[in-house]
């Protein structure tokens, strides 16, 4: 069986790379190169890396980045459907399972920050401090942990040891071998971003009651962070439609093949790579401080590239 699947795979390398598959490294390339120069200009100054919304808005980054590259990399073994073994797969795709989660749960502890930040400033020091964000990450990589350990359970109580040994096209759908393994991940996810939206809504409600009671610089800054919430919900619902992605194209391919590969590949530029670059946008291009530090880095290699 293996040898035949290598054979597949040495065939399928001489396909060619089509403009989809181009585009796709194009945008991945730029929105890594942008999310580097970001987390670079993280470290440069202290006042990012000891206040709670920069570290958290870095593991957003960190995470995004990883998700980027990981998919990238299955995109293409997918595409030139190389073959690996199913265990090293599984490796693999436990990470990105648990990256996918972290992005939309540092999302919700960032609008929480937010939340601190506009009705109660008084406390946003204590508790949003340098430690507090420590626990902070400690607890969302817990959290996050958790859809993967039910995905995983599930797995290896389903697959006889024989099932390691084979070897097949990576994919994280590796996991759900019965139709009631994928409604059991679907449910515990959903059930996490219902949470999520729940916070969410909570902190905008929250804080458009401060924001009709506040004046002057107070009003505008209130402002602006209802608009950072409305970015965050409107991440998390992308992040949202990627889970139901794999439900709606398992039932294409007998429809057509080719209106199959046509929507996957929607899928994976709407919901998985524009939710993981609205970031960027939202804390590093609208927020004063983070805009004039990435301007003074731009300057700075420009000037040493004269």
């Amino acid at each position: 069986m293996s040898d035949n699947n290598s054979l597949a795979g040495g065939k399928s390398l001489q396909r060619q790379i089509n403009d989809q598959v181009i585009i796709v490294q194009l945008l991945v390339m730029i929105f890594l190169c942008i999310n580097f120069l970001l987390i670079l200009t993280f470290f440069q100054k202290e006042c990012f890396y000891t206040t709670t919304r920069y570290i958290l808005f870095v593991v957003t980054l960190l995470s995004d980045s990883f998700i980027l590259l990981m998919s990238d990399i299955l995109l293409i073994l997918h595409y030139f459907q190389i073959v690996m073994h199913v265990w090293l797969c599984i490796i693999i795709s436990v990470v990105v399972l648990l990256y996918m989660t972290i992005t939309p749960v540092t999302l919700t502890a960032m609008t929480l920050e937010r939340y601190v930040a506009i009705c109660m400033p008084l406390r946003h020091r204590q508790l949003c401090s340098w430690h507090s964000a420590i626990n902070c990450i400690l607890i969302i990589h817990s959290l996050s942990s958790v859809p993967c350990i039910v995905v995983l359970s599930t797995f290896f109580a389903s697959v006889s040891l024989s099932f390691y040994e084979r070897h097949s096209v990576c994919s994280v759908e590796i996991f759900l071998v019965h139709w009631w393994q994928k409604h059991l991940w679907s449910t515990v996810n959903q059930f996490y971003f219902l949470i999520m939206c729940i916070t969410i809504v909570f902190s905008y409600v929250k804080i458009l009651k401060v924001a009709k009671t506040a004046s002057g610089e107070n009003k505008k800054s209130t402002r602006k962070g209802l608009r950072t919430v409305i970015l965050h919900a409107f991440q998390l619902l992308l992040c949202l439609i990627q889970l139901w992605c794999p439900f709606i194209e398992a039932a294409l391919p007998q429809i057509n093949v080719r209106f199959y590969n046509t929507v996957r590949y929607f899928n994976y530029i709407m919901f998985s790579l524009a939710p993981r670059c609205l970031s960027p946008l939202i804390y590093g291009l609208r927020d004063e401080t983070f805009f004039h530090a990435i301007k003074n880095i731009c300057f700075g290699l420009c000037t040493r590239s004269f």
